[in-house]
């Protein structure tokens, strides 16, 4: 486990909002990787429920039987950075909560008020034992509005479709630009009608990221971790 220069960050918690594309999920594991602090990937939960859901054959647009299923999932959130796991059940789920059927289906759920409800609750436990760094959507004003350090992760939408594109098809030619386009713009237009991410709140820092490495980007929000609380890596 990393040493700290500075105070101890025990009860640190880190909320990081943004866009899809942003880099939160990577930001998120290596900013909690160096402050040995834990970390959770709030949207993989919704994948989670989403994959869950569908493979109890639930049409997720019956929004009244999958609000109601939703709280009843066996989900199981592995919260090491190096090493995140999601399971459902017995069933490790992190490669199949990626799939774009999954991905097509997901804001289904995170526009869900009761499945919503019922994972922001488990979202805000795992805020309250501390020492974590949560990244999703409404993680700043909603699920750990009292973080010592929020931040708001952002990047044009150029550079954020980019990036997706090379992770989901390897590379960004305008095929693989066109076919990420609808899945981004639309998950973010679908999940904004719930949740707040794309404006920072007050008392909330913003990092832009469109012109930064990544190395650049895990950098500047552990300098805001230091301007905020003092705590260094």
């Amino acid at each position: 486990m990393p040493s700290h220069s500075s105070r101890t960050s025990a009860g640190l918690v880190v909320a990081i909002d943004g866009p899809s594309g942003s880099g939160k999920s990577t930001v998120a594991r290596r900013v909690a990787a160096a402050l040995a602090l834990r970390y959770l990937d709030t949207g993989a939960m919704y994948r989670a429920v989403t994959w869950w859901l569908l493979e109890q054959g639930i049409d997720l647009r019956d929004t009244e039987l999958a609000g109601r299923l939703a709280p009843e999932i066996p989900l199981h959130m592995g919260l090491d950075p190096d090493e995140p796991t999601v399971r459902v059940g017995e069933t490790d789920v992190a490669a199949a909560i990626r799939e774009s059927r999954i991905s097509t289906a997901v804001s289904l759920v995170a526009t869900n008020l009761a499945a919503r409800a019922d994972l922001v609750a488990r979202q805000k436990a795992i805020a309250a034992d501390g020492d974590v760094v949560i990244e999703g959507r409404d993680i700043t004003t909603v699920v750990a509005p009292d973080a010592a350090v929020r931040v708001l992760l952002t990047a044009s939408e150029e550079t954020r479709l980019a990036r997706r594109a090379q992770e989901l098809y390897g590379n960004v030619d305008a095929t693989a630009l066109d076919a990420t386009r609808d899945q981004v713009a639309r998950r973010d237009a679908d999940d904004s009608t719930v949740a707040r991410f794309q404006e920072a709140a007050e008392g909330v820092d913003v990092v832009d990221s469109s012109r930064m490495t990544l190395d650049e980007t895990v950098s500047a929000v552990l300098e805001l971790v230091e301007k905020r609380t003092g705590i260094t890596p």
